[in-house]
């Protein structure tokens, strides 16, 4: 009996792998298709760029420093697979004026066709206890972090329909999908575009376009650099439960999902568990993923709980030695 339920579980997952490519979106290809990078001239947004480059793409590069787009452009170049691709830059801001970011992007469609892929990686982060965040950093991380995806993806959405295919990528971050202590202004925003990414794959899947949302972990960027020098304690200490990821590594997993359809995109072992951990309502690209989802929910609850509890032993043990310090300091 024990060997007829394996044979009937071994034979159900067989089943699944077969029939799964059948529902999968076709890959797109990156040989002459034309990528659309914001947030380009550095960290992941220039690393996703060269990645996308080195497979014969035609690359966008869109972000506010005109100088640094430039130097990023010879950088991108040196990767070069045919003397025909082209590396267009534009210095815009994307969070500030939508007519702006539409007639940019007309623009770029011109020169170089229609977007076929957009990557929404512009972004921004502020760390600190909430009630010492400036009240204006919560309404600029949303407008750049947010809007500053929405602004794009609605002015090549109109063209991905009519010419049925496209991709739209969000970088969102495991901040995203975990709250964590210190990014009360930066979670809600990466959040956010989970949400947004779930309504609009919904409404343009019939148009054989597909969504990903991508949650990088820490990652070795210059963003994240500078992040760190304001951090306060306790999220040092939590962020030091994970490893820092490097930006290559985490460019070619966002590109690689991004051109099979993915709808998540995640980087190690953490990465994998909380993207099961959180897929909710979620839409997913095969069978397999669905089942890996039900079979793994329960038991990456369970670690997740015993991360939780680290996180706010973490959390006290930090006030606790605040209040000692402050003890001692007025005694003294």
């Amino acid at each position: 009996m024990l060997l007829l339920a394996a044979a009937f579980i071994v034979a159900f997952v067989l089943l699944l792998y077969m029939v799964s490519p059948l529902i999968s979106p076709k890959p797109l290809k990156l040989p002459g298709a034309h990528v659309v990078v914001t947030g380009g001239s550095s960290g992941i947004g220039k690393c996703i760029a060269i990645e996308c480059y080195k497979q014969g793409a035609f690359i966008t590069l869109i972000a506010r420093d005109e100088n640094k787009l430039l130097q990023t452009k010879k950088e991108i170049e040196k990767y070069c697979v045919n003397d025909k691709q082209v590396v267009l830059c534009i210095s815009v801001d994307v969070s500030k004026d939508y007519e702006q970011v539409e007639n940019v992007l007309k623009q770029a469609q011109e020169k170089l066709g229609p977007v076929d892929m957009l990557v929404n990686c512009a972004g921004t982060s502020v760390t600190g206890k909430f009630e010492d965040i400036e009240v204006n950093s919560f309404e600029r991380l949303m407008a750049v972090n947010y809007l500053g995806s929405v602004y794009p993806s609605r002015a090549v959405i109109a063209t991905m329909k009519e010419r049925r295919m496209g991709r739209i990528v969000f970088v969102s971050s495991q901040a995203g999908q975990l709250g964590l202590f210190g990014y009360t202004a930066y979670s809600p925003t990466k959040f956010a575009l989970r949400g947004l990414a779930e309504a609009l794959q919904m409404e343009v899947k019939p148009y054989n376009i597909y969504v990903t949302v991508a949650y990088p972990p820490d990652t070795d960027t210059p963003g994240f650099a500078e992040e760190s020098k304001t951090k306060p304690l306790e999220t040092k200490l939590i962020s030091e439960t994970s490893s820092v990821c490097q930006a290559e590594q985490v460019a070619r997993v966002i590109v690689k999902d991004a051109i099979q359809g993915n709808f998540n995109s995640s980087v190690g072992s953490d990465g994998y568990m909380l993207s099961i951990l959180t897929s909710g309502m979620s839409p997913v690209t095969s069978i397999t993923e669905g089942l890996q989802q039900v079979v793994c929910m329960g038991i990456f609850r369970i670690i997740g709980l015993f991360y939780l509890g680290s996180f706010d032993s973490i959390v006290r043990r930090c006030m606790m030695q605040r209040e000692k310090s402050e003890s001692a300091d007025k005694t003294e």
